[in-house]
């Protein structure tokens, strides 16, 4: 099913004119339409005021002062994890920076760019049940989010696992507060952050499967987009750009239990 799914998507993909702005388009308009999460803190949210944060915005905003010489003239679009090839494949946005793992998958429907993070799936359990080993799953509800590695990772791993499946972060985070499951698998880097402001929850098991990187996606075909996005990248690895964006989104939730080597990655390179 999942083989057949992909295909009908390549297909449609070849089948249909590429219609996505060009970087010349962009230019024209004066905006640049940037998919980010809403509600993933703190990678991407909005704030009490209604604006947006986080680490994905943050690089977003850089992207839209390089490219068009203001970073108020980025229009964010707020995305779920599963919607996120679709907006690119129907034109709704230019680029996607919704905390977007590089997988084989996703690069045969959409093209990425540069990494500028990386990551691994973590899960997190309420310390009075906690799970260290994904043994202990065997029979048990797992929590994840539609269109996730952690979905993907498990769907195609069950290994006895009972999935729930939800489309939104808040969904998911609210299923694990309600005990509608043992526990709850997604990116590594974002259980850390939860748990600190949850701390009856623990991630009991901090890496699984390999270790991953986040990068910018743009349609298929978007060449001179990308190339831009990659250029860009690598210039701002020059000023240790992430390494800045990090210190001022990240380590604010982190503090010091976690290493921003571990999270950063800088100019593209590994």
């Amino acid at each position: 099913m999942k083989k057949t799914i992909l295909s009908l998507v390549a297909g449609a993909i070849l089948t249909c004119s590429l219609n996505a702005r060009s970087l010349a388009e962009i230019k024209a308009e004066d905006n640049i339409k940037i998919g980010v999460f809403a509600d993933k803190p703190p990678f991407g949210f909005v704030d009490k005021s209604g604006n947006y944060q986080g680490y994905d915005v943050y690089f977003a905003k850089r992207i839209a002062k390089d490219l068009l010489g203001d970073e108020a003239k980025v229009v964010f679009v707020p995305v779920e994890a599963a919607s996120r090839v679709e907006f690119l494949l129907s034109n709704k946005v230019d680029v996607i920076l919704a905390n977007f793992t590089k997988t084989p998958e996703r690069a045969r429907v959409v093209d990425f760019a540069l990494p500028y993070m990386k990551v691994s799936l973590g899960i997190a359990s309420p310390k009075n049940a906690e799970i260290k080993d994904i043994s202990e799953l065997n029979g048990k509800t797992l929590i994840v989010n539609k269109g996730t590695t952690a979905d993907a990772y498990f769907t195609k791993n069950k290994n006895g696992v009972n999935l729930a499946k939800y489309d939104q972060n808040t969904e998911t985070f609210g299923a694990l507060l309600d005990g509608r499951g043992a526990a709850l698998a997604h990116d590594n880097t974002l259980l850390f952050a939860w748990v600190k402001n949850n701390p009856e929850f623990v991630v009991g098991i901090s890496e699984l499967g390999d270790i991953d990187v986040i990068a910018p996606a743009v349609k298929k075909g978007n060449t001179e987009l990308l190339e831009w996005i990659n250029a860009e990248i690598i210039k701002l690895g020059e000023e240790q750009f992430f390494h800045k964006n990090y210190d001022e989104t990240l380590a604010p939730v982190y503090g010091n239990d976690i290493d921003k080597e571990s999270v950063v990655v800088e100019g593209g390179k590994l």
